[in-house]
């Protein structure tokens, strides 16, 4: 009997892997693997949850209308160009799914998100990678890359996990030289965490142009990466396309009610965001005296590369960590063998995380010294 077999390219994918959760015969664990925010989910957004779990026994609006209606007015957009889903991955995988198959191509720079590769090898087309320079995307690279076969470029704006980021000159360029029938995906997960002048999330670029679609997501700034609700504006006839292919249920009644609290708790994302812009600093200014590299990244982690050295490579950082139940990301699978991705977590989190690595490179406290 010949067994059933999956589409051509399904076995070449290498199945995601998220941050690991867990230290065998640990204590208490330091989880900064996976980008969570620090505080969790705000408490507006739990008691929704609590509450709409009375009506979990009916479908949620598969149009998710309020939400929509709210993220608009929060923007200033048209809530018909915005489409919801499962977390962006799941927009990432049907933009994939509409645009792209067998023969096509499916652009994005070297250290990119993973899932834009797993989701064009779904498609059944082929993910091309362009280089970088010094770990952030290349424009002139990017745009080399181009072919007649391609559908679809993706960018993570800022960048994960290098934590670098495209300026709003280097993105015009970037469409600018873009074929009409190819589009742009700005992934713009992290952006509520970016404060500087040159940023630009891909909002405008979105509502404007006709091949911009700009995708974001509740798990990073929201803590809501257990609901899985992501979100993106997209030119009318491409938010049609989606959701024509979306599932019709595809958001979950906790996670819409989640996701409209998180919304309206302004006081408790401005209390996660400057959390953030203090210890995102501190920790970049702290492993820096101890003679590590560091991308000047924004987002709410850092990517740190360890030196090519015994004892003290990023292998073995990674598991002197674990000795003291503090948990960050290999991300090898990213092509960086040599470097750890450490989120910003609490407080106390972090300066156990400096502590460590202080230890780990040799450094006396800055501290001891001056007493």
């Amino acid at each position: 009997m010949t067994p059933p077999r999956p589409q051509p390219g399904i076995l070449d994918i290498a199945p995601y892997k998220g941050g690991e959760s867990t230290i065998p015969g640990a204590g208490r664990v330091i989880k900064l693997s996976s980008n969570e925010g620090a505080f969790g989910p705000s408490p507006l957004a739990v008691r929704a949850m609590q509450d709409a779990a009375q009506d979990i026994h009916r479908y949620p609006d598969g149009h998710a209308t309020a939400l929509r209606q709210t993220l608009a007015d929060a923007h200033g957009l048209d809530p018909n160009r915005l489409v919801l889903g499962a977390g962006s991955d799941e927009i990432i995988n049907m933009l994939c799914q509409a645009y792209a198959g067998p023969g096509d191509e499916v652009l994005y720079s070297a250290h990119g998100f993973l899932m834009y590769a797993i989701s064009a090898k779904a498609a059944g087309a082929t993910p091309v990678t362009a280089p970088e320079t010094d770990l952030k995307a290349d424009v002139t690279a990017l745009l080399a890359g181009v072919t007649d076969r391609t559908r679809l470029v993706f960018i993570a704006n800022p960048n994960n996990p290098t934590g670098t980021y495209l300026t709003v000159e280097e993105m015009t360029r970037l469409r600018a030289g873009l074929p009409d029938d190819v589009i742009l995906v700005v992934d713009a997960a992290y952006a509520e965490y970016v404060g500087r002048d040159d940023y630009t999330d891909g909002l405008a670029m979105a509502r404007d142009l006709d091949n911009v679609v700009m995708t974001r997501t509740f798990s990073k700034m929201y803590a809501l990466g257990g609901a899985r609700l992501g979100w993106c504006l997209a030119p009318s006839r491409i938010a049609d396309v989606l959701n024509r292919v979306r599932g019709p249920f595809n958001v979950s009644v906790p996670a819409q009610a989640a996701g409209l609290a998180a919304l309206q708790d302004r006081a408790f994302a401005e209390k996660c965001r400057a959390h953030n812009d203090e210890w995102l600093k501190r920790t970049q200014d702290a492993l820096r005296q101890l003679g590590l590299f560091l991308p000047d990244g924004v987002g709410n982690f850092v990517l740190v590369r360890f030196p090519d050295e015994p004892g003290r490579r990023a292998e073995e950082a990674d598991a002197h960590l674990k000795s003291q139940g503090i948990i960050a990301r290999r991300v090898a699978g990213y092509g960086l063998p040599d470097c750890l991705r450490i989120s910003i977590g609490q407080a106390d989190e972090m300066e156990a995380v400096i502590a460590a690595l202080r230890d780990f490179m040799g450094a006396e406290d800055a501290s001891k010294e001056t007493a």
